[in-house]
């Protein structure tokens, strides 16, 4: 039976217990989807699932920021970065919202009509380029939490999913059929126009800290600074040279996608692990069964590859997240070296006391 899964093989939802279970409930409740695929692909490696929900939740859902107005950017974001399931799917929530009209101008590759609409587009696109999206935003100071957090936990689960997920929605496509993408948003309209309470997913994470400066104190920073430590643990993956290669390569990033020729990745014959990561970041929805082998040994698990395909998609987060904020507004959170523990060992400890408390 075909499964919308590439490369890995996720367990089942329904054998779920402890915090990713609970994850599960939340997702249902306030997600109206009970098992997205944008999760379930990371229960490979369940120390990554909770935070990377917890982030969505609190920016996306329950932040401060009109709902419709975050899912624009969501769309933005998903576009710039070539993530066709998460167009589609950003699609389908905007006809949730009740903006049908809108959904349907997007999904038709125009501008929004409404103008402060069509600027959260326009710098949600730009957020792919550091530095291009720097305030001033389009949106109340009050409401950057709710949209920054956005913008970046998309630019992470737009990489996850282009690496780990198939392109497809819906069966055989069906989401690219109006009335298919337009009846799929009203069977979800009453969860996402009910209001869900800030910070219900912190008790799904482990003492986060409070996350950057321009979280402004909301529950987003924790999410955050959870998700940060926990996709940049999958550093230990790589040895030092290959970690010092992914961060010079990533801080001379500009944002575009590479060429397909000359192909600017590290050799997979050489650097396979290097290459898995670089690709994840700049442009994930090129990586191959070939760059998964030849980077697999008999102890890389599918643990292991969703951890180093997450250190590459947070690595370019962090970058992405560096410019756009003025550097004075930046001490709550500073880049710092990743852990060189394995979560081979490390984070599948952490992932065991998740799964059992």
């Amino acid at each position: 039976m075909p499964t919308p899964f590439r490369h890995t093989e996720p367990p089942s939802p329904k054998a779920a217990t402890g915090r990713v279970a609970e994850a599960y409930a939340q997702m249902a409740r306030d997600f109206g989807i009970a098992e997205p695929s944008t999760f379930v692909v990371l229960a490979s490696a369940p120390a990554l699932l909770a935070p990377a929900w917890a982030l969505m939740r609190e920016s996306l859902i329950a932040g401060p920021g009109d709902r419709t107005g975050k899912e624009v950017a969501a769309f933005g974001v998903s576009a710039a970065n070539k993530c066709p399931f998460c167009v589609d799917a950003h699609t389908v929530l905007l006809h949730a919202t009740g903006d049908h009209a809108l959904a349907e101008r997007l999904a038709r590759g125009l501008e929004p009509e409404d103008e402060r609409h069509a600027r959260v587009l326009d710098w949600a696109r730009r957020t792919r380029e550091p530095g291009a999206a720097r305030e001033p935003y389009p949106f109340p100071r009050e409401e950057a939490p709710g949209y920054l957090g956005t913008v970046l936990a998309f630019h992470f689960i737009n990489r996850v999913v282009s690496a780990l997920v198939t392109e497809n929605l819906l069966p055989a496509d069906a989401q690219r059929l109006r009335p298919v993408r337009s009846l799929a948003g009203r069977s979800l309209s009453r969860t996402v126009r009910r209001i869900a309470a800030p910070g219900a997913s912190l008790p799904l994470l482990d003492d986060p800290g409070p996350g950057p400066e321009w979280a402004a104190g909301t529950p987003v920073g924790p999410a955050y600074a959870a998700l940060r430590t926990a996709a940049l643990s999958g550093a230990g993956l790589l040895d030092t040279d290959d970690r010092a290669l992914v961060h010079r390569t990533l801080d001379a990033w500009g944002g575009a996608h590479p060429p397909l020729a000359p192909d600017p990745f590290p050799d997979r014959r050489t650097r396979p692990g290097a290459r898995l990561a670089l690709l994840a970041a700049c442009a994930p929805y090129r990586i191959t069964d070939a760059d998964v082998a030849a980077w697999r040994r008999p102890e890389h698990t599918d643990h292991c590859l969703v951890h180093l395909v997450a250190y590459g998609a947070f690595a370019a987060v962090d970058r992405v997240e560096r410019g756009l904020s003025a550097p004075a507004a930046r001490p709550g959170l500073r880049p710092t070296a990743p852990s060189t523990s394995s979560p081979s060992s490390s984070s599948s400890s952490s992932s065991s006391s998740k799964e059992t408390s």
